[in-house]
């Protein structure tokens, strides 16, 4: 459905400005997921700390309890069973102080040592009458000595006597030794942190201290307490409070849990989610407002354009609006005028991007920023792709519209030039998958001793007249294996570099010749040609020289350099085989060195023929009837291609990806063709569809299409379409395969 240049304008800037909302998004949630993560770790490793000082403290009171019931003054008992009360007083007070609790010793219905009385004091019954004597080591709960009575556990040591005789030495724990132990922690405001005991009641808590002694936990947590030794929790505190935390339990069944608010993890989240949705709002809002006025005005300048179109059609003058668009006011002046000036803005921008591309695309070469370079690459390739199918969809269209309206003359001029910014579009994305390693240089042989004197008079250009330029190829040399524009970009960008060394003039020499053997060591094993490009500037220390060859490195101030001249030369020298080398003396100038592998004219591939061309009527005639799957991952691009396809009588099956491009090829066996793109979503390609599919027929058609060079490398069974690809090239490669393949589909269907 036609859409207006408005809404196409909108969609464009929706198509920029939603992925990075995207990643601002993602950077949110990521962050908050750090800040989530960073507080479950310090809940968990404060559980399990506070856990082990806890299991310390107790374990350190059971072993001074068995101590002391086998010390030597526990073996001398009164007649009723019990130690001298003086020395053993004496002795179980110093023990007590050391604790910081107190010391007992207890028969079954008396206590006959108590710390806490002076010495010599009479033994007392136990409240509330007898006391069943524990028989094996064990601590007891946080409990009252009597009811009302102060809070403390119990470190209970069994001491059995001659004639049957059974004592116990119990050290008593209050709950402010363990609240200290939690005091000491210094946790964050708003966590918990709380002792519990083996009987499921709070011994010590922060905050509120010893207020909560004695109080049991909740519910889930006694029955969380009682079925793990420890684990992550979701709970409520005693004082109404949501928490998420960790607890952890000691060997005697005590343990330590850690808990903060759950607003401690989920709070930030929505105030940096509204604030990115908010200035999402915003810019989607200012893309909409600016679409709908730069589209407004071009829409108006677009029917003046028509006009005059309508008014040459009919042979009359043309009124010339200045619009305020270049484009727009150079095919009002004249059609011949806009075609050249079309020209030169084409040439401009291509010389432009090519020398960007062309001296970023060399950084991506260097192994030192091998990670960095990929990953821009594959970005950069990306968009290309996804330029590629746009331009795919603009051209299909394009030719569509010409082949169903060809009678009507007023659509040729805007279809003719709409075919041209195609053409200059899939120019400067073939520039980009270069510079992104999906576009194969163009390698060929170059015989220095003729190309260098040849462009002697451009790089005398790019120096400027007052730096002579003296070329000087060594007899002999032998010829390299590069791609030409490439060491021609290479030599300019050491022209520009050379320029800038030397603002007061000097001198620059380019001189070639064939290395030595130690000159090319550690490169790969071959002669190699040496190529030495010579100043006498300003030159730079050691630590720069180490450095000039770095993507964006630049010793030049903030806008008179962008750091990828000499990356790109570096980057042109590896790709080729070689390398790039610099020696510099400050003062004194420098020398930049490019080792390029030597070739031998025998060993110099031979040119490609040209495919021979034939007439796009007779090509499409013969499509009449063909069954066409076709495998197309963009349903924009797939619709038109499918349109356009059956514009010329193919009968059209599209297939979104590998799985359902094979599942609709065995359900269907009328399908003659197969025209599949290359890069799509999936674990398999379309060479890898190519490839089964001729597995499962030999003898069917396959055709290609691709903006990736790179995804091609090493597919010469299939004939393979660079997108955008034009209508007639497309269906002169259809009818082709078609008739290579037709002795073997005939005798195939016999």
């Amino acid at each position: 459905m036609p859409t207006s240049i408005r809404a196409r304008l909108l969609l464009l800037m929706m198509t920029v400005l939603l992925p990075a909302i995207g990643a601002a998004l993602f950077v949110v949630a990521r962050t908050f997921q750090g800040e989530q993560d960073a507080v479950q770790r310090g809940l968990h490793d404060s559980a399990r700390a506070v856990a082990q000082v806890i299991d310390r403290e107790l374990a350190r009171r059971a072993d001074i309890a068995r101590a002391m019931t086998t010390s030597p003054l526990l073996s001398s008992l009164a007649d009723d069973g019990s130690p001298d009360p003086l020395v053993f007083h004496a002795w179980a007070l110093r023990v007590a102080q050391d604790l910081g609790g107190w010391v007992e010793l207890h028969s079954a219905s008396q206590v006959l040592v108590d710390t806490r009385l002076p010495a010599g004091s009479p033994p007392r019954p136990h409240a509330g009458g007898g006391q069943v004597l524990s028989q094996v080591p064990v601590v007891r709960p946080l409990q009252p000595e009597r009811p009302g009575g102060r809070l403390r556990a119990q470190v209970v040591q069994p001491l059995a006597r001659e004639g049957g005789n059974l004592l116990n030495l119990v050290i008593a724990v209050p709950p402010e030794v363990l609240q200290r132990v939690i005091d000491h922690q210094q946790m964050p405001a708003g966590w918990v942190g709380a002792v519990i005991d083996n009987g499921q009641q709070v011994v010590a808590r922060h905050p509120g201290g010893l207020a909560y002694a004695g109080r049991e936990v909740t519910a889930d947590m006694r029955d969380r307490l009682l079925r793990d030794s420890e684990g992550a929790f979701t709970s409520v505190t005693l004082d109404g409070a949501p928490v998420l935390g960790f607890f952890s339990k000691t060997p005697q069944g005590w343990a330590y849990l850690a808990a903060a608010p759950r607003n401690t993890l989920i709070g930030p989240l929505p105030a940096a989610v509204v604030q990115v949705v908010l200035g999402a709002l915003l810019l989607l809002a200012a893309a909409a407002l600016a679409a709908r006025w730069v589209g407004r005005g071009i829409a108006r300048e677009a029917e003046l354009l028509k006009e005059a179109a309508l008014t040459l059609q009919a042979g009359g003058p043309v009124v010339v609006h200045r619009t305020g668009i270049a484009e727009f006011d150079a095919v009002g002046l004249t059609l011949a005028g806009a075609g050249q000036a079309l020209g030169r803005a084409r040439q401009n921008l291509e010389r432009q991007v090519a020398d960007a591309v062309a001296r970023t695309r060399v950084a991506e070469q260097r192994a030192s920023q091998g990670q960095r370079i990929a990953a821009l690459g594959r970005l950069t390739g990306g968009v290309a792709h996804d330029f590629n199918n746009l331009l795919g969809v603009i051209s299909n269209s394009a030719h569509l519209i010409d082949h169903l309206a060809s009678h009507n003359p007023a659509l040729q001029m805007p279809l003719a030039a709409t075919l041209r910014a195609v053409e200059m579009g899939s120019h400067l994305s073939q520039q980009l998958l270069r510079f992104g390693g999906r576009q194969a240089v163009s390698p060929r042989l170059v015989d220095l001793a003729g190309f260098l004197p040849e462009i002697q008079e451009l790089l005398q250009m790019v120096v400027r007249r007052q730096i002579p330029v003296r070329i000087d190829v060594q007899p002999g040399t032998a010829p390299v294996m590069v791609d030409v524009g490439e060491l021609e970009l290479a030599l300019i960008n050491l022209a520009l570099n050379a320029r800038d060394a030397m603002p007061n003039g000097g001198q620059w020499s380019v001189q070639a010749r064939n290395a030595t053997p130690d000159e090319a060591d550690g490169l790969s094993p071959g002669r190699h040609v040496l190529v030495a490009v010579t100043d006498n500037g300003v030159g730079v220390d050691e630590s720069v020289a180490a450095q000039v060859f770095e993507p964006f490195f630049t010793t030049k101030g903030v806008g008179e350099g962008t750091g990828l001249g000499l990356s790109q030369v570096h980057g042109f020298c590896v790709q080729a085989g070689g390398t790039a080398r610099m020696a510099s003396t400050p003062g004194l100038g420098s020398t930049i060195t490019l080792l390029l592998p030597a070739c031998e004219p025998a060993l110099a591939p031979p040119p490609e023929a040209p495919p021979a061309a034939e007439p796009t009527r007779m090509a499409a005639t013969a499509l009449a009837g063909t069954a066409v799957l076709l495998v197309e991952d963009n349903d924009d691009l797939a619709r038109v291609t499918v349109m356009l396809l059956q514009s010329y009588g193919c009968q059209v099956r599209h297939a979104r990806n590998v799985d359902d491009a094979l599942a609709q090829y065995e359900a269907d066996s009328r399908v003659q063709l197969v025209l599949s793109d290359v890069v799509m979503p999936g674990t398999r390609d379309g060479v890898e569809l190519a490839r089964e599919l001729r597995r499962r027929q030999p003898a069917l058609p396959v055709v290609l299409l691709s903006g990736y060079s790179a995804a091609l490398a090493g597919v010469s069974d299939f004939p393979i379409l660079r997108k955008p690809v034009a209508a007639d090239a497309l269906v002169r490669a259809l009818v082709a395969e078609l008739q290579r393949h037709a002795p073997a589909l005939v005798s195939g269907s016999t």
